[in-house]
């Protein structure tokens, strides 16, 4: 995709007298980004007393919107109560050490575990609505409408286990279809009935630093005169390139190139003045694909999973004041092969044949492993019977059509199969002892009632015996299975605050980050409802910080001084 597409970022304009400058408008926090992130970020500042002003390069939304809606909260909610499940903020943390593998630290790890009853509750309060109906049959990649509870990581899985009885902490706001829009859609109804300003086709181009002291005082953004033929052409095309993503990528890509032909040629400049603080929330960069082949190269292939917005404008923004970044190479890939909840029963093998996992752990874990440790290449394998049972479940088990399909599709025409396993693997060009020495060891543990080798539960083990053999392309480039990514790195943050970090480790003063714009719970690795968590957890946390004398950090004038002169 052309890197005509993403936000221009330019050097700061660094001001010698704030006051004496034209200002269009004045505030005390800018929000730049109004998803999921900036408005949780707004709304606590509001509430707290500030005059908030929300910035977004297009309407709204962003990948919030466009997600599953699943917010990852446990600690004893009361949705998990009436399901009949006990759960505590301790249980809740020993699972997710699993999981973000010291990405943060420890108290807050422990704090997001012990605020997370009381988030999801904001978010209530707020109007998003959740329940405690479970689906039926165990695990899913994503609950059918009506079913709102569920295992959404890897709480199931005995490696991940803890001392505790798992629970499930997947709550999906209830709606027909993906919950995001209906999450989103009250948190953007709560923004506008606080009257909080918002100021949407604006993109922020550059940050505004006083020269005195180095602390970030504004931004100047880029504006589509409101009400405008092209601010129509814009809002017609946006709306587009997010809806048709999935269908007609190439497309979308085109659209994206003509929204920012728009943009430069008719947007105007603003110059807005922020008097506690900037708040970055636009996202990650996984749109952004000079970002990705520098810090992530091996997800170049990936489908990707977000909004157009998604193009790193907030990373490059906290940059261009000095700002540290971290964990840039870490990106949820996401195969799931599960539903049908026969698939994991299969076992999944690499380019020569060899097993490599553990089939039943959640989608990111599984996608991880694919990219980072098989250059993108992976296989599931079944048997006669499986395959059947499979197809059974596919067609009548009651499943999202984004689900059944492409597996019937997989499993009826894009299957290799072989009489033999050594057949299979020369169909494959795999190694035929190695793929026989794959499945042999499969059934011979499951045969004499040993651990699996991979550590797969009983449940989700069965023998693969009666040929013909098939093979099912999971892999990158899987033309029926795109292997979606997301970037979970960003801004360097205090944990405390959400103020981002210099290079040297002092705070920028004026200048906060959240959401996947910064480095946060989920950046080690992807849980489904982890993201959406941690926008609420990490964005109330800079809206209440921006406003806190003792946030504003002393002594980093140099380093932001230094920063400035090389930009």
């Amino acid at each position: 995709m052309s890197q005509a597409t993403v936000t221009e970022i330019s050097p700061p304009l660094v001001l010698q007298d704030a006051a004496a400058q034209h200002w269009d408008h004045d505030c005390d926090v800018l929000v730049v980004g109004w998803g999921a992130a900036g408005a949780s970020a707004a709304i606590e500042a509001h509430d707290r007393g500030a005059r908030v002003m929300l910035v977004d390069r297009f309407q709204g939304g962003g990948a919030s919107a466009k997600s599953g809606g699943v917010v990852y909260a446990g600690g004893g909610t009361a949705h998990q109560l009436r399901a009949g499940y006990q759960d505590t903020p301790e249980a809740m943390l020993d699972y997710l050490r699993h999981e973000t593998r010291g990405v943060v630290q420890e108290r807050t790890l422990e704090r997001f575990c012990r605020e997370s009853v009381d988030n999801l509750q904001w978010l209530e309060s707020m109007g998003t609505p959740y329940n405690h109906e479970m689906p039926p049959g165990g695990k899913t990649s994503y609950p059918q409408d009506g079913y709102y509870l569920y295992y959404s990581g890897n709480e199931l899985v005995p490696a991940y286990g803890g001392d505790a009885p798992p629970a499930p902490r997947g709550h999906r706001t209830v709606g027909k279809g993906h919950g995001g829009v209906v999450l989103y859609g009250h948190l953007q109804a709560a923004c506008r009935a606080r009257g909080i300003q918002s100021l949407t086709q604006s993109a922020v181009r550059r940050l505004v630093v006083s020269e005195h002291d180095g602390r970030v005082i504004g931004a100047e953004i880029w504006s589509l005169p409101a009400g405008s033929r092209e601010a129509r052409l814009h809002a017609k095309w946006a709306q587009w390139a997010e809806k048709l993503q999935n269908l007609a990528p190439a497309y979308c890509n085109r659209l994206r190139q003509k929204l920012s032909a728009l943009e430069q040629r008719h947007a105007r400049p603003v110059l807005v003045r922020a008097q506690q603080g900037v708040i970055l929330t636009t996202g990650g960069f996984i749109f952004n694909r000079d970002l990705v082949r520098e810090h992530a190269p091996r997800y170049r292939r990936n489908f990707k999973i977000g909004a157009t917005g998604c193009d790193g404008s907030g990373l490059r923004l906290g940059q261009s004041v000095g700002a540290a970044t971290d964990h840039l190479g870490k990106v949820s890939a996401w195969r799931f092969i599960n539903p049908p909840q026969k698939w994991p029963k299969g076992i999944v093998v690499n380019r020569r044949g060899q097993r490599f996992c553990n089939e039943e752990v959640y989608g990111a874990t599984l996608g991880h492993a694919i990219c980072e440790d098989q250059d993108g290449a992976a296989w599931l394998i079944l048997d006669k019977p499986l395959r059947w049972q499979s197809i059974r479940q596919a067609l009548f088990g009651g499943y999202w059509w984004f689900q059944s399909v492409p597996a019937l599709a997989l499993m009826l025409l894009g299957a290799k199969k072989g009489k033999t396993p050594a057949q299979l693997a020369q169909r494959m060009g795999m190694e035929p002892a190695e793929l026989q020495a794959s499945i042999s060891g499969y059934n011979q543990a499951i045969a004499s009632a040993q651990p699996d080798p991979f550590g797969k539960s009983a449940d989700s083990c069965q023998p693969l015996r009666e040929g013909p053999f098939y093979a099912l392309d999971i892999s990158v480039g899987s033309p029926v299975l795109p292997l979606g990514a997301l970037t979970l790195g960003g801004l360097k943050v205090s944990e405390d605050s959400g103020q981002v970090l210099s290079a040297a480790g002092t705070p920028i003063a004026g200048l906060f980050a959240a959401g996947r714009t910064a480095v946060g719970i989920p950046s080690n690795l992807y849980v489904s409802g982890l993201s959406l968590a941690d926008c609420v957890f990490s964005g109330r946390r800079a809206g209440a910080s921006a406003l806190c004398s003792d946030a504003v950090a002393t002594g980093q004038t140099a380093v932001v001084s230094q920063a400035l002169a090389s930009a």
